[in-house]
């Protein structure tokens, strides 16, 4: 292990003012990181690790035939089940965790069935209020090579449709798994990085029945703060094409029931066992010199000033749920994810099912 875990116990050694300027800078770095070319959930390219012990599970839905990849435990019980959530840049083949580690196997060597939803680039696995577009032009009328501004216009999931994916993770995906596979629906765990921490949290807080655990890592937890709706508008456009407008207005209820600082109370009251985690935003000995590992100090170091402020709003809530880990090196990358995951895994197993 490259890092230590801390728990939940407060730090009143830490003033606002130092916070509030720790915050302050880590958007000013993470606007400027948002237009690299590695933007948060991922950091340098990797071959697809298809894991020939998953198979495909697909589902219908309001958004079309979807896609999900499942592991199962190696014991054969139907009770344990997680999901495990990408990032901005999720693709249309396999998930992240499979992609990019060995997590999944891990899981279910543990006697836990993993289920890796497959796509929703840029889409928070939310339900957004309209398919994204740009001043009212319909996709498909723009460039489709790549990611970036160019995709503005282009074609894509989530753009000549809405995305409805908190409706599909919590209604067409969990029935679907019940009856097909006869997996339990209730007591499950839900973690995932970045767009997918922010994200996992947003389920537990509204979805308590069915998500009894959920994991951050790296995610974006005070959505409101000064800065970072424009941080998340870069990321998603530089991510896909995507437009954050259309995900939620500005300010609107959709947009605030979105924000994990705005709904802590739900996380408290439903007692939903928590693991929140961000990297100090320094590189370890295997993060090479180069733009992507500048790119992902920039992300982490925002990631963690949201993470802080979400602890500081849980502990002022008597939030004594989660557990908060602060390894002293990490950036936003998947080795450093992958860290977090192993070490979340005991805590995990012994809250699901």
């Amino acid at each position: 292990m490259r890092s230590a875990r801390r728990t939940c116990k407060p730090d009143n050694s830490r003033s606002t003012g130092a916070w509030l300027r720790r915050g302050v800078l880590g958007i000013a770095i993470a606007l400027l990181a948002s237009v690299g070319t590695i933007v948060a959930g991922g950091g340098g390219a990797a071959s697809a690790a298809y894991n020939p012990a998953a198979f495909d599970f697909w589902v219908d839905s309001g958004m079309g035939p979807i896609k999900s990849r499942i592991l199962r435990a190696a014991d054969g019980n139907t009770n344990r089940v997680v999901y495990a959530l990408d990032g901005l840049r999720a693709p249309e083949d396999l998930n992240g965790w499979e992609i990019e580690t060995t997590i999944p196997e891990t899981l279910a060597s543990q006697n836990i069935n993993v289920v890796m939803p497959v796509g929703g680039m840029s889409s928070f696995y939310a339900d957004w209020v309209a398919p994204s577009e740009f001043f009212g032009i319909p996709a498909g009328t723009g460039s489709s090579s790549g990611s970036g501004a160019l995709g503005a216009l282009a074609e894509g999931p989530g753009k000549s449709y809405r995305y409805q994916w908190e409706t599909f993770l919590t209604e067409n995906l969990r029935w679907a798994l019940r009856d097909r596979l006869g997996f339990n629906p209730n007591r499950n765990g839900v973690f995932g990085l970045s767009m997918g921490g922010s994200a996992a949290l947003t389920l537990a807080a509204y979805h308590p029945d069915q998500f009894s655990f959920a994991g951050s890592f790296s995610g974006y937890l005070n959505n409101s703060a000064p800065g970072m709706r424009e941080a998340i508008r870069a990321a998603m456009l530089d991510a896909g094409g995507y437009n954050v407008d259309s995900m939620a207005p500005p300010w609107s209820a959709q947009w605030l029931r979105m924000d994990p600082f705005v709904f802590a109370p739900n996380l408290v009251r439903n007692g939903t066992r928590l693991w929140v985690a961000a990297g100090s935003g320094l590189p370890t000995a295997v993060d090479p010199p180069s733009m992507g590992t500048l790119n992902g100090m920039g992300l982490e170091t925002l990631a963690l000033a949201n993470t802080r402020a979400f602890q500081v709003r849980m502990q002022t809530l008597g939030g004594g749920n989660a557990v908060y880990s602060f390894p002293a090196y990490g950036i936003h990358d998947w080795n450093n994810w992958a860290d977090e995951a192993t070490r979340m895994i005991p805590d995990m197993s012994a809250h699901i099912g």
